[in-house]
C-alpha cells in the first residue's frame, strides 16, 4: 500500500527542523507537544522511515533519511505557497497567464531589466514573450496572440487596436571600421553605397511586405532579426542601420563607426505600447507598459548626453 502522508505532516517535520525542537514546534503552530509528536510518528509510519534521532541528544537530529525527505518537503510546501499566491492574485484579477510581443527595435537592456522586475514583482504570473519585427508585434495582437505590444505602430485598418505613446528611440547607419563605407571618413552619398550590399531585416508577418524602410543599395542581404543583423555587420559582411542603444558600447569602444549619411532617417521614432480594444490590459500588462516608459524615458534622457550617438566615425 502506498504511503499516503499529508501537507500538514510535512508542515509539521519542517517546523520542527526549523525550530530546532518539538517544544519550540508546539509553540510555533499553537499545538501540544504531544500533538507534534504524534504526527511525526504518524508520518514516519506512512514513509516507513525514521526521520530524526532521538535518544542520546537534547535535540532531535536528523537522519540521513530525514534530510533527504527535508528537501522533498520544502519543494511540496513551497509549491503549495506558490498556488496560494496564485490564487489570491487570480481572485484579485492578476493574469495567470500573460501573453507579450516586443519589437527588437526597443532597447535590449530595457527589455532584460523590466522583465527581470516584472519576475520579482509578479512571481505567479507564467510569461511568454516574443520577439520580432514590428510586424510580428502587430500581427501577434491582432490576432489575441499577445495581450500587449510594445515597438512601433503602423496603419492596420483595425480601428480595435489602441497604440499608446510610451518611448522613443533611434535608428543609426554603421558598419565595421575596416569596411569600405568605414574607411571613407567623409559624409556618405547614395552613389557610395549603391554597390555595398546593405543588412536589412525582413518582416516575417507579412503586414510590411513591399514596403522597405532605409534601404538605399541595390544588393540586399534580408536577415530575420537585429541580433543576427548586428553580428554580421560587426563582422564586416555588409552595413546597415541599427537601434542606437544596440550599438552604443560598439561605437565607444570602436568595433563599429557611426556613418555620417545625410540621406538616411536617423531622427527618433516612438514606441508605443498596443493592445487590442477588445483585450483590455489586466494589471500584469498595465505594470509593463508603466515599467517601459519609465526605463525608455531615462533611456533617452541618458541619449541626449551622450555624443557617441550623434558624432561621426569614431576615429
Amino acid at each position: 500500500m502506498q504511503p499516503h502522508p499529508t501537507l500538514d505532516q510535512f508542515q509539521v517535520f519542517l517546523t520542527v527542523v526549523e525550530k530546532g525542537s518539538f517544544s519550540a514546534a508546539s509553540r510555533a503552530l499553537n499545538r501540544t507537544q504531544s500533538v507534534i509528536s504524534y504526527t511525526i510518528a504518524n508520518l514516519e509510519a506512512q514513509l516507513g522511515v525514521a526521520l530524526f534521532c532521538r535518544s542520546g541528544t537534547k535535540r532531535p537530529q536528523l537522519t540521513e533519511a530525514g534530510r533527504s525527505i527535508l528537501e522533498d518537503a520544502r519543494r511540496l510546501l513551497g509549491d503549495l505557497d506558490l498556488m496560494r499566491a496564485r490564487v489570491r492574485a487570480l481572485n484579485d484579477g492578476l493574469e495567470g497567464k500573460l501573453s507579450i510581443a516586443i519589437s527588437s527595435a526597443v532597447p535590449s537592456g530595457i527589455v532584460v531589466d523590466v522583465l527581470h522586475a516584472f519576475r520579482n514583482c509578479y512571481p505567479t504570473v507564467s510569461l511568454n514573450v516574443t520577439v520580432g519585427t514590428l510586424g510580428i508585434v502587430m500581427d501577434a495582437v491582432i490576432n489575441g496572440r499577445a495581450a500587449v505590444g510594445f515597438g512601433g505602430s503602423m496603419a492596420t485598418g483595425n480601428i480595435q487596436i489602441v497604440s499608446e505613446r510610451i518611448g522613443q528611440s533611434a535608428m543609426i547607419p554603421v558598419a565595421a571600421p575596416d569596411h569600405p563605407l568605414g574607411l571613407l571618413g567623409r559624409p556618405i552619398t547614395l552613389a557610395d553605397v549603391r554597390d555595398e550590399t546593405q543588412l536589412v531585416v525582413y518582416d516575417a508577418s507579412g503586414l510590411t511586405k513591399g514596403r522597405d524602410f532605409n534601404v538605399f543599395s541595390l544588393q540586399t542581404w534580408r536577415i530575420s532579426d537585429n541580433a543576427t543583423k548586428h553580428l554580421f555587420i560587426r563582422g564586416g559582411l555588409g552595413w546597415g542601420g541599427l537601434p542606437a542603444s544596440l550599438v552604443k558600447d560598439d561605437l565607444a569602444n570602436g568595433r563599429l563607426v557611426h556613418l555620417q549619411f545625410p540621406a538616411f532617417d536617423q531622427g527618433q521614432y516612438p514606441i508605443y505600447a498596443i493592445h487590442n480594444d477588445s483585450n483590455p490590459p489586466g494589471p500584469g500588462a498595465r505594470w509593463l507598459t508603466s515599467e517601459f516608459r519609465a526605463r525608455l524615458s531615462r533611456e533617452a534622457e541618458g541619449a541626449l548626453r551622450c555624443p557617441l550617438l550623434h558624432d561621426g566615425p569614431v576615429p
